[in-house]
């Protein structure tokens, strides 16, 4: 395995030998799954081990309290942080470095089953989910790939051109309303909206609205595409959003997924052109990330959109309801 070892003042991560690392695989990995997670030993401990690219984290005292490990299948799993070290980034440079060794190995994309809790941290390092939930070890997961290729936009942000920060965290619906009028702002040919029912908490807001109004009717033909899983409550709503765009159908265009396994994403995104996006990974919460200038992620997003919007159809009993 040819991961470089990654440092910080106070951990390191580098490549494990399962055979001559195993105690240490094993002091992170036990108290993490079969203690505190109660998986069955038998369980944790599989004939993949001894074939999987392993990772771990150490202290400044090469004390092990971190692992993961990259499968033959190309996927990651077995991400574990011993407590006292989690919010510190170990998660995320093991995280790093196998997604740099998936790269070396030059796999199109990784996959993971992830936790349902830990959906959010894996989405700021572009992962999206898929499929529906499911039970493994006795805990709810859910399945997520991420294509590879791309600077990874879960890295520390760097200001962008500007002095705009590439990476904001949301954590409040106002911050949500705020990045999102941001977003808008930056469009300057195309808005996408990938979204469960067109939130009115976001969407139906007199600045939202606005917002898009401004959008729509300036610039050299703009378009707005609005992918809603769940539009069957809109006309009931009376949703702020659909009579400006029955008033500008030229540029709006609204279609619904029809494939089982777009209709099961969980996550919601804001996309503006292939620069500014906001993206949560579960659609009923604020939380998420947002970024001004990022166009690696900005593009995955934007090619996930896309391929979703072909196998969608057109929402058109909304315009024959006159709205």
């Amino acid at each position: 395995m040819a991961t470089e070892t990654l440092m910080t003042p106070d951990f390191r991560v580098e490549p494990a030998d399962y055979r001559t690392d195993f105690a240490d695989l094993r002091a992170v990995r036990e108290p993490v799954f079969v203690v505190e997670q109660q998986v069955p030993i038998e369980e944790e401990w599989d004939e993949l081990d001894p074939k999987c690219r392993h990772v771990i984290a150490r202290d400044s005292a090469n004390r092990p309290i971190g692992t993961g490990r990259l499968t033959p299948e190309r996927k990651i799993g077995r991400m574990a942080v011993l407590p006292e070290w989690r919010g510190k980034g170990v998660g995320g440079a093991l995280l790093e470095a196998l997604l740099d060794e998936a790269r070396r190995l030059g796999w199109p994309e990784v996959t993971l089953h992830a936790q349902t809790h830990a959906i959010p941290f894996y989405a700021r390092h572009g992962f999206e989910a898929f499929g529906e939930e499911f039970m493994e070890a006795g805990i709810p997961h859910r399945k997520m790939r991420r294509l590879l290729g791309a600077p990874d936009p879960g890295r520390r942000p760097r200001p962008a051109p500007g002095g705009d920060a590439a990476l904001q965290e949301l954590a409040s619906e106002a911050g949500l309303r705020e990045a999102s009028l941001a977003v808008i702002a930056r469009a300057r040919r195309e808005i996408r909206v990938f979204t469960r029912d067109l939130e009115a908490g976001l969407y139906a807001q007199a600045a939202l609205v606005e917002a898009f109004r401004h959008f729509a009717t300036r610039g050299r033909q703009p378009s707005v595409r609005l992918l809603v899983v769940e539009p069957e409550g809109l006309a009931a709503s009376g949703h702020a959003l659909l009579p400006l765009a029955q008033r500008l159908s030229s540029v709006f265009a609204l279609r619904t997924p029809v494939d089982p396994e777009d209709r099961q994403a969980a996550e919601s995104f804001l996309l503006a052109d292939e620069t500014a996006y906001v993206f949560r990974a579960l659609a009923t919460r604020p939380e998420g990330v947002a970024c001004l200038d990022g166009p690696a992620r900005a593009r995955q997003l934007a090619e996930s959109f896309d391929r979703r919007w072909e196998r969608a159809r057109e929402l058109s009993e909304l315009r024959a309801l006159g709205l």
